[in-house]
């Protein structure tokens, strides 16, 4: 069980737990909480979380070594864009790290192939890369305690730097 004050993820969102109503619907405890990039807004949760949507943020450690596997996790294998977009949306919904990075890197090398050819990239393609990358350098810069824009460059001179 979580505390008030801790940070976790909640689906796609960075949250803190700003507070635990009791017996908040149905006589079950709620989780209070707000995303750290939008006070504004508050999300009620069950404390049971019998669905998953909530888990906590990975450690620096653990984001360390994430980043050393990068440029082993494979893309995304597809037959055609129709079977790719139910797996892009599959890995989203998953929320693992591991999943957005294979979304991010398929998505990437795909970007890459058509401009290469010519040809016009796919706006379901660039729609999941920028999500998949909003949702894995966000919880990263966090766990990092760098900003968005300084995890998304530290990521990359790493990758490209392990990838050599």
């Amino acid at each position: 069980m979580y505390k008030v004050g801790d940070i976790v993820v909640h689906k796609r969102d960075i949250c803190k737990i700003t507070g635990i109503v009791k017996n908040y619907r149905l006589g079950e405890d709620y989780y209070t909480l707000s995303p750290v990039d939008d006070s504004s807004l508050v999300i009620h949760t069950p404390v049971s979380d019998g669905r998953g949507l909530i888990r906590s943020v990975i450690t620096k450690e653990e984001a360390e070594e994430l980043i050393k596997e990068i440029p082993d996790i494979e893309t995304i294998q597809f037959d055609d864009d129709r079977s790719l977009e139910s797996k892009y949306s599959a890995l989203i919904d998953s929320g693992k790290n591991k999943d957005l990075i294979q979304i991010i890197k398929t998505t990437y090398l795909r970007r890459e192939e058509k401009e290469n050819n010519g040809k016009k990239v796919n706006e379901k393609d660039k729609n999941y890369f920028r999500l998949a990358e909003k949702m894995f350098y966000s919880e990263l810069s966090f766990a990092l305690n760098k900003t968005y824009d300084e995890t998304k460059e530290y990521v990359v001179s790493k990758v490209t730097g392990l990838s050599k």
